[in-house]
């Protein structure tokens, strides 16, 4: 069979998501099942992968799906505690102190406090906290879900202390022996010394796109669920978005051009908190007190935006607690998250440990290759429910009402998880469909091969939408990273450009592609309890992706074709991008009035 042929085949997978859970609006309980059935069609009939494989591979998915779900209800528990206790209200106060424009807020909870948490844990533990922190401030649950995904770009390839590089790409590249003659050859004996030197690349170009995500943040907001539905509302605090975009990305590029993989975004975020919210409560480059934005009243909010996680109304006469109680418990989260993730602590040996007790694991499921883990003391659902129980004694709260925090995660649960059960099987029987007797790589690679095949020389355009693709199906930069490094490391010798550019186009579009991943996109939905609403999701997401996704590969085929000059089809594109952002904060910044717009998204 042809690779033009088996490409398409590998492409239908992801075809019948597009198809039923993006264009058609299927709840992704009814469309995830349909693109399971299709891959693992393909896989018994056209890959010839074994039957026991297939189904050892759909047992992994509800294994990981099970894992998941246990960090949702984690977080979900969290806020339920914290709405008990009244420190939402008081967190809701603190924020109104500092402006209460809800694009200022998105900006300092999605970008920077996300880009925190994802440096910290990744693995979607930023939609964990952002997105029910937002909910619980009075953001429509699918305008947090949005947000929250936006926001996974520029942090991911250094998320959950740099593992998509230093497992996701180090695992890709060290499967072939004569990349490390060829580390060498560039004069880096030491292999963690080559990464660093890939990690750079991967942060440079990072931080040029990150500029304009907390605006594309805020326009998307107050496009799609703002009372005029106008980017021009969003494009107001463009001094703001840019300000709070260097804030971050300017220190999260010098730790990995100075430091270490593992900490650009976990300090590039947290330096950017710093400032920003420092220079916030100083007044700077808040909006006028005669132009602060709000969402429109509840009544009439959209059906589309709302989701099963209803909070309690709050007794507005009862006392607020200080700031700092309030906040506590998030404080503990972080911390936790990085006193256990970081090397100089030593905790991850024994939390990790091969220990029954402490690594459950299915080894050879029904006799395949496949093996299921999961670390229950690792899991940031367990620092979550842990954080919790703290809460009682932090903020004093009586038993029954962890009770009703309790059962109400319960109750929110049961329902926003079930697509979980039928996204991840589909997704690892995907990635999982090598060893047939076909013959056949797995789907992945096979459908990149097709396109490097047909685009030739213009592959660094096409080289992020390929990592994009892998963390779309995969759920995962360092899965996306681990299936294709290697692969795209060969197409850059092939097309006699240098392929570690190639290789960090690859990670930066393995972070993107966590934007519109269905598996991400399921569970912040399902954090925020917006059940059936996953496809509409990422229609919202698609313009923010595929900006990422084109603005960087722009970067990278400019960048290695600069021996033709400056001026070429890369540079070109990319410079037309960001005329294209400038013409947009002109225009909406000169017009008196935003236009109205009764377009249904």
């Amino acid at each position: 069979m042809s690779t033009e042929t088996l490409a398409f085949l590998s492409l239908l997978p992801i075809i019948s998501v597009a198809l039923f859970l993006v264009i058609l609006r299927w709840p992704a309980s009814r469309a995830m099942p349909i693109a399971y059935i299709v891959a693992a069609g393909l896989a018994l009939f056209v890959w010839q992968v074994p039957v026991n494989k297939v189904l050892a591979a759909s047992a992994n998915g509800l294994w990981v799906a099970g894992t998941l779900i246990y960090i949702i209800f984690g977080a979900i528990l969290l806020l339920n505690t914290l709405q008990q206790s009244g420190a939402i209200r008081a967190i809701r106060r603190g924020f109104s102190d500092i402006t209460p424009d809800r694009r200022i807020q998105v900006i300092i909870i999605a970008w920077l406090f996300g880009s925190f948490i994802e440096g910290s844990a990744g693995f979607g533990t930023p939609a964990a906290v952002a997105v029910p922190l937002m909910v619980g401030l009075g953001f429509p649950a699918m305008a947090a879900v949005v947000a929250g995904m936006i926001i996974q770009s520029t942090p991911v390839s250094f998320g959950a202390m740099g593992t998509p590089i230093m497992v996701g790409v180090n695992t890709g590249l060290s499967a072939d022996p004569a990349i490390a003659a060829y580390a060498v050859q560039l004069g880096y004996a030491e292999w963690d010394q080559f990464l660093a030197f890939i990690a750079t690349r991967i942060a440079l170009i990072h931080a040029i796109a990150g500029t304009f995500i907390p605006l594309l943040v805020v326009g998307i907001m107050t496009r799609f669920f703002g009372k005029n539905r106008t980017f021009a509302e969003g494009f107001k605090v463009w001094k703001f978005a840019l300000f709070a975009a260097f804030a971050m990305t300017i220190p999260y590029l010098l730790v990995a051009t100075y430091f270490r993989p593992e900490f650009p975004s976990l300090i590039g975020g947290l330096v950017g908190l710093a400032i920003v919210v420092s220079a916030a409560k100083a007044g700077f480059l808040l909006p006028a007190a005669d132009d602060i934005w709000d969402f429109d009243d509840k009544e009439n909010w959209d059906e589309e935006w709302t989701g099963v996680l209803k909070l309690e109304a709050e007794d507005e006469d009862a006392p607020i607690m200080g700031i700092v109680k309030a906040w506590s418990p998030y404080l503990f989260v972080a911390g936790l998250l990085v006193i256990t993730r970081l090397p100089y602590f030593g905790l991850e040996s024994y939390l990790r440990s091969s220990n029954a007790f402490i690594t459950w694991g299915w080894q050879s499921i029904f006799g395949s290759d496949i093996t299921a883990t999961f670390q229950p003391l690792w899991s940031p659902g367990t620092i979550f429910i842990i954080v919790s129980l703290i809460t009682i004694l932090l903020h004093g709260l009586k038993f029954s009402q962890y009770k009703i925090g309790l059962s109400q995660s319960v109750k929110t649960l049961v329902p926003a998880s079930m697509a979980l059960v039928f996204t991840v099987p589909m997704v690892q029987v995907f990635i999982s469909s090598s060893g047939g007797a076909a013959g056949y790589e797995q789907m992945p690679l096979v459908l990149a091969e097709g396109v490097a095949n047909l685009v030739g020389s213009a592959w660094p355009f096409f080289s992020t939408f390929i990592g994009g693709l892998g963390a779309f199906v995969a759920g995962s930069n360092t899965v996306s990273n681990m299936m294709f490094s290697l692969f795209q490391f060969g197409v850059g010798e092939r097309i006699m450009v240098d392929p570690i550019w190639i290789v960090a186009l690859q990670a930066v579009g393995g972070a993107s592609g966590n934007i519109i991943c269905v598996h991400n996109v399921v569970a912040a939905s399902a954090v925020a309890g917006l059940i059936g609403k996953e496809g509409a999701v990422i229609r919202k997401t698609l313009l923010p992706f595929c900006y990422y996704a084109l603005f960087t590969g722009a970067i990278g085929y400019g960048i290695v074709n600069m021996s033709t000059g400056i001026i070429n089809a890369g540079f070109i594109v990319a410079a037309l991008i960001v005329a294209t952002m400038i013409y947009f904060i002109v225009r909406f910044n000169r017009d008196e009035a935003p236009t109205q717009a009764s377009v249904t998204p």
